[in-house]
């Protein structure tokens, strides 16, 4: 992995907005004028309640979901007018994203899973195998290379969604709740792979979690309440 070169902030998001309208004059909001700054390289703990806005940020920042308001610029790109077919090639080259669900296709062996974002990609297939069985490897999952998910433990799902997470090498690296749905060992040594990653690769890394466990490693900790940064904004 190259480390990241990138001059000035990695992700920038000036009053930030979502907004989901419902039925009539309602509306929900998701995130509430939000100000952030991020710099290459870090590693970023957002801490909130549940539904003060964490996963709506991260969509945002991963390019799943657009702003209602506000500019939000992430790896160079300016999301709040990107168009979908632009934060389509973003989600594949530059964010990788882990999720509490881990996301694996059951239909498809491990190494199938990790290698599908690369092939999306347009990469050649060789390459790709070669790249995946590397990050397999790395995180000790070279046994379980043609297991199914299913066969799979939560630690080992999760450090396969890791793996394909990594496989275009992404400058950001987000995760919502990756250790939600894990036992406190297999939570330990998933937050000790990210922060790894963050460490020995320059990796900038963003987790949004209920969790203490990554704090320590953190550079900068942000918390939310109702939508809106209460502590660790721009």
């Amino acid at each position: 992995m190259i480390k990241n070169s990138r001059q000035g902030p990695l992700i920038r998001a000036e009053a930030v907005s979502r907004v989901y309208p419902l039925s009539g004059n309602r509306s929900v909001i998701g995130i509430h004028r939000i100000d952030l700054r991020i710099d290459p390289g870090e590693l970023v703990v957002i801490k909130g309640e549940s539904g003060s806005g964490k996963s709506t940020l991260l969509s945002l920042l991963g390019g799943l979901d657009s702003p209602s308001e506000g500019r939000l610029f992430v790896a160079g790109r300016k999301l709040h007018r990107a168009r979908p077919e632009e934060l389509t090639q973003f989600r594949r080259t530059a964010v990788g994203m882990v999720f509490q669900s881990f996301n694996l296709l059951p239909t498809l062996t491990v190494l199938e899973n990790v290698a599908l974002p690369s092939l999306l990609a347009g990469n050649p297939p060789g390459q790709t195998r070669t790249r995946a069985e590397e990050l397999l490897d790395w995180l000790s999952m070279t046994p379980r290379l043609d297991h199914m998910p299913g066969q799979l433990s939560g630690g080992e799902m999760q450090r396969t969604a890791i793996a394909r997470a990594l496989i275009n090498d992404p400058e950001i690296i987000l995760a919502d709740e990756p250790t939600g749905n894990l036992d406190s060992r297999n939570a330990a040594a998933v937050v000790a792979l990210l922060a790894d990653l963050n460490r020995r690769w320059q990796r900038t890394v963003v987790i949004a979690t209920h969790s203490d466990l990554a704090d320590p490693h953190a550079t900068l900790q942000v918390r939310l309440l109702d939508g809106a940064i209460v502590s660790g904004g721009s």
